[in-house]
């Protein structure tokens, strides 16, 4: 398996070079990253595709998170970026543009001794597509009425990934 890398990023996104991926982590060095939230609208309300990562994830694994995340590759648009990592966890090819309503910097200490630093970017769609999760990336997935799912993070915000409310907070506001 090759090595991943991560695109490292000052304060204000402009690139400073590459890490390889776990190091960076081990680091808490500040890289590029992006978290996709697929939603649709239903006779009952909005609803959030969220998936819950699989336990042998390098971190955070069994929480409930967006439905997709990563971080681009040296020489991708976050687009291209989006777009193949929601194959690759989700299985989902119909959904290739994205709006990009946000971005944050966030640093969160996590299981494994690994610090997430990231310039997340976030990508949202109106989709409903067809699903075919990678059990390797997740071990659930589920539509969360927006009701439920923002009382499931008032009530108990553990069973989510350090990242999570702060996208959903910013996906809330966009509209």
């Amino acid at each position: 398996m090759s090595r991943e890398y991560v695109i490292l990023v000052n304060q204000d996104g402009e690139p400073r070079g590459l890490a390889e991926k776990m190091q960076a982590h081990r680091d808490g060095a500040l890289h590029l990253a992006f978290s996709v939230l697929l939603y649709r609208e239903t006779p009952s309300g909005r609803e959030f595709l969220l998936h819950q990562r699989a336990q042998g994830k390098y971190h955070s694994g069994g929480l409930w998170t967006n439905t997709c995340c990563s971080h681009p590759r040296e020489g991708e648009s976050l687009q291209q970026a989006a777009t193949r990592r929601l194959g690759e966890e989700m299985g989902i090819t119909s959904v290739r543009e994205f709006d990009e309503i946000a971005r944050f910097i966030y640093r969160a200490a996590l299981d494994n001794d690994l610090v997430e630093h990231e310039l997340d970017h976030v990508l949202v769609a109106h989709a409903d597509p067809a699903i075919v999760p990678n059990p390797n990336e997740v071990m659930a997935y589920r539509w969360w009425p927006e009701a439920e799912l923002s009382a499931r993070l008032t009530q108990t915000p553990e069973v989510f990934t350090a990242w999570f409310a702060e996208v959903y907070r910013r996906t809330l506001a966009s509209f």
